[in-house]
This record gives C-alpha cells, sequence and structure tokens, in this order.
C-alpha cells in the first residue's frame, strides 16, 4: 500500500492506514541510497545527535563574543560612514560610538550574566593603574569599561597582548578605544597625561593557563609596577568572581602549554559561555610610594589581589554552584 501511495503521489496520511510523513521519508531514503533496515541508521544517528549536542553547544558559546566583537566593529564602521564630516570637525567624534558599544555590551553582560560592579568609588578621579586577574576571554574587563563609561562618565584604556592587533577587522576597534600596545613609555605617558590604565599582567598565559584555583600566573613580570611609579600614580586591584566558570579552557592539556611556549599564539580551545553571575570587584588603591622598587610593589600588587580572590571567590571554582548565584537576591559585600 506504502508504494502505491507514493507512486500515485498521495499524501502519506491518505488512505485506510494513515502513514506519518517520518515513515514516508524514511521509505523514500532507504528506496534512494539503497539500504536497507535504514531506519536503524537514522535511530543511531539522532542517539549520536542527542548526545553530542550539549558537548558542541559548550564548544560553540563562547562564540558568541565573537559574534558580538565583530558587531561592534561593523557598527563602528556604519557609524563612520553616517558621520564623516563631524570627524573633519569634531575631537570627540568617536563618543558617541563609544556609548553607544557600552551599552551594547552592558546589556549582553546585564542580560547573560547579572553583571555588577562593585568598589568603583576606588576609583581615583585622576590617573591610576588598574590591575586585574585576567579570565580565559577578556569579556569581564570589556563589562567592567562598558559599565564605568556609563555610571561614572570614565574612560579605561586597556593593554592588550600584540597577537590581538593581528586579529583581521581589530584596527578600527582597537584605535577607537586606544588600546595600547604597552611599552613603557606609551604607558608612563598616558597615565602623566591623566588617564586610566589596566593591564594583566599574566596576560595570554594566564588566561589559557590559570584555571578553577584561580592561581596568579605572572612569572617574573613586574614592568606594571615600574611603569607606576615612574607615572607616580596610584594601583588598583580588580577581580572579577565566577570569571573562570563562565569560559573555560583546556589547558590543563600539557602538550598545549608547550605548544603555546613555542609559538606564543592562543591556540587552547575554550568551551563554556555559561549565564553564570559575574561580579567586578575593585580593591582599595595602593598608593605611590618614592622609595619603594618595583619588586616590593609588584609583591603588594599580587598580595592584594590575592587578598581579593580570597574574598569574593570559592576556590575552587564550581560552574553549578556560579550558576545558582544568579538567583541569589543577596549581594555579597564590597
Amino acid at each position: 500500500m506504502l508504494t502505491e501511495m507514493i507512486g500515485g503521489n498521495e499524501s502519506c496520511t491518505a488512505g485506510p492506514i494513515p502513514v506519518s510523513y517520518l515513515t514516508c521519508l524514511t521509505y523514500i531514503l532507504g528506496e534512494w541510497t539503497g539500504v536497507e533496515h535504514i531506519e536503524d541508521y537514522l535511530s543511531y544517528a539522532v542517539y549520536l545527535l542527542w548526545v553530542l549536542f550539549p558537548l558542541a553547544v559548550v564548544f560553540l558559546l563562547p562564540g558568541v563574543l565573537v559574534i558580538l566583537f565583530y558587531t561592534s566593529i561593523l557598527l563602528l564602521h556604519i557609524y563612520k560612514r553616517k558621520n564623516e564630516l563631524k570627524e573633519a570637525y569634531s575631537n570627540d567624534f568617536w563618543d558617541g560610538a563609544k556609548q553607544m558599544l557600552a551599552t551594547l555590551w552592558d546589556g549582553h553582560g546585564r542580560i547573560w550574566h547579572g553583571y555588577e560592579l562593585h568598589g568603583a568609588d576606588n576609583i581615583p578621579e585622576g590617573p591610576g593603574l588598574i590591575v586585574f586577574y585576567h579570565g580565559a576571554t577578556p569579556a569581564d574587563y570589556v563589562y567592567f569599561m562598558a559599565r564605568l563609561l556609563i555610571q561614572r562618565k570614565r574612560y579605561c584604556h586597556v593593554v592588550a597582548d600584540h597577537f590581538v592587533f593581528r586579529l583581521p577587522g581589530f584596527k578600527i576597534l582597537l584605535d577607537v578605544h586606544g588600546v595600547m600596545h604597552g611599552p613603557k613609555e606609551e604607558c608612563v605617558s598616558a597615565l602623566k597625561k591623566g588617564y586610566l590604565i589596566a593591564i594583566a599582567p599574566g596576560g595570554v598565559r594566564e588566561a589559557l593557563f590559570s584555571d578553577e584555583m584561580y592561581t596568579i600566573i605572572w612569572g617574573d613580570r613586574k614592568g606594571f609596577a615600574q611603569v607606576a611609579i615612574d607615572a607616580k600614580v596610584p594601583i588598583i586591584p580588580m577581580f572579577t568572581q565566577n570569571v573562570r566558570e563562565g569560559i573555560r579552557t583546556l589547558g590543563g592539556i600539557k602538550i598545549l602549554r608547550s605548544l603555546y611556549e613555542r609559538i606564543r599564539l592562543p591556540i587552547v580551545p575554550v568551551y563554556g559561555g555559561f549565564p553564570v553571575k559575574l561580579r567586578t570587584f575593585i580593591g582599595e588603591p595602593i598608593p605611590y610610594e618614592p622609595n619603594v622598587t618595583a619588586e616590593e610593589l609588584t609583591a603588594k600588587t599580587k598580595a592584594a589581589l590575592q587578598a581579593l580572590i580570597e574574598k569574593h571567590q570559592k576556590i575552587p571554582g564550581n560552574i553549578f554552584r556560579a550558576l545558582m548565584e544568579r538567583f541569589q537576591t543577596q549581594k555579597k559585600e564590597d
């Protein structure tokens, strides 16, 4: 009967015995491929899809951040095209674009992570160097920068790794936001002009190879401390709670660590994109002292950042717990 129905171009539900469309499609696929009992293979394929779908999702979700970055780039090009005449006569040409992108990223942080910023009063009115723990991605810093601009009308420049400047299409985004390569002279000059600058001394190495224990990985880096001393500005420690639970890396695989040390490119896979609770905490400033050495200031800054981690982060980090914190109504103390 099924053959006659298909041959006669009748509906699968026609006739005395209705046949489901899935049965029809299975039959047609079997006839077309010549494979017997194709429904068994299809059932197995559906089972694999059901099993592997969650795994695919956790590796694809971080791609949302990539989409947001390139959306930001597209919006900047549109903004520039629509305001070309204004660019020739205005010193604050990109202010509107910065506000627009701040609204975009703050909205994402607020909706996806319930993002909160605590301790913003610790940021001085004048210049300062913010030192922060680097998560697997810089998303938490972008949320902080957006919230600071919206709430305090303060803009914070950031020092980025050299590979960021080679990312395709990122030039306009980096130029508009004043992202810096990080030579000491450039940072000192910017601070003396009154800028607020942020830096993660752990950089890409800390981003990729720290873990749910929130280990600070600075090595022997102390250049940031010398910058603060030369510019005579305070250092402000900053940490984002649950930043390791939102997106994690496979940095525990030794061969990936060896490969990174050889080529110095962030090729370690990341996964997650979970909507965990994110809270950024800004600690009390470490004031400038004329007689302190770079080594001493580095140790003092690391201790202050470690204190923020111990105060605001449960160790080891836990993804489920971080998700549940989205439903907590009581805020932690600053």
